[in-house]
């Protein structure tokens, strides 16, 4: 049982050869040259491939390559005396420093990537998108639906034909017309797990979770700035039109909040200011003469007093 054992180990890691293990000269020479000089280091291990194959490692002094090891493989024929060169590469040890694991373009790019020219395709899978409606699903020529169609398109111009010649589109009155009118008319519109993902997206920047809305004196639902949305998203968001605001022109949850909401803090009226005591507008008269009984002495003289005997 030993002696199998000694044989599996043996097949598995072979004895490193002598004159391939003793050929350390040999693979420096071939690493400076891949390399450059001073930028191999100390020979550190010695590793046995296969018969007579065995590759010596270096350390890497090269600046931002911590931990990674020039590795030169050397061999030798059988029954020959002379070591040749198989190979020379710089490969990571253990601690090396790795770059990060490659990612597609797709899933590298972030909100805020794009700049001015640059086009960022969707792939005809995309789970954002589905089917929308361009008018190829129309009813048949000969059906109900189609003729009816029709009538109501030939009523709505004659009821509004015009004199000026007008370019051509759509029929009034037809499928195409009304999609048209109410925006539907396009080759892919949002599914839901787009509209959840935009959905997440904005109640994670301007939700009720964020520290704004919890300092907030009422949410976004009651403000007078906010502008709704249209179609399912009305009923949980909203534009900001709050200048001043920090999500002025952004998507806001209705249960978002900040301090510009509009009645947080109604600046009141200023007070209507007294009426003066004095009327400085109107001009006074005073007369040049004070009226006869204005005065502490009597215009008229007294009455005659007797002598009182004095010279």
């Amino acid at each position: 049982m030993s002696a199998a054992t000694t044989r599996s180990r043996t097949a598995r890691t072979p004895v490193p050869d002598r004159l391939c293990a003793e050929a350390v000269d040999l693979a420096r020479a071939a690493a400076e040259e891949a390399a450059a000089p001073g930028i191999v280091g100390e020979h550190v291990a010695v590793v046995s491939e296969g018969d007579r194959v065995v590759t010596h490692f270096f350390e890497c002094q090269e600046p931002g390559y911590r931990g990674w090891r020039w590795a030169v493989t050397v061999a030798r024929a059988s029954r020959a005396k002379y070591v040749t060169l198989d190979e020379a590469v710089l490969l990571p040890g253990s601690d090396a420093l790795l770059a990060p694991e490659w990612v597609p373009w797709s899933e590298r790019l972030r909100p805020g990537d794009m700049g001015p020219g640059d086009l960022l395709p969707t792939e005809a899978d995309d789970i954002r998108l589905e089917p929308g409606y361009t008018g190829e699903d129309e009813p048949p020529p000969n059906s109900a639906v189609s003729e009816m169609s029709q009538e109501m398109a030939d009523l709505v111009d004659a009821e509004d034909a015009e004199l000026t010649t007008r370019p051509a589109t759509t029929s009034r009155g037809s499928i195409a017309a009304v999609a048209d009118e109410l925006g539907m008319r396009r080759a892919r519109v949002l599914s839901r797990y787009g509209l959840h993902a935009a959905a997440d997206r904005w109640d994670e920047a301007f939700g009720a979770k964020t520290p704004m809305a919890q300092a907030a004196p009422a949410s976004c639902v009651t403000c007078a700035f906010l502008v709704p949305l249209a179609g399912s998203l009305r009923q949980a968001f909203g534009v900001c039109a709050n200048e001043f605001g920090p999500a002025d022109g952004h998507v806001v949850s209705l249960s978002y909040g900040c301090g510009g909401h509009s009645e947080a803090a109604v600046m009141p009226k200023p007070p209507k200011p007294a009426p003066h005591a004095l009327d400085t507008v109107q001009a006074d008269e005073y007369p040049l003469r004070p009226a006869r009984d204005s005065g502490s002495v009597p215009a008229e003289p007294d009455e005659p007093t007797e002598d009182l005997g004095h010279s």
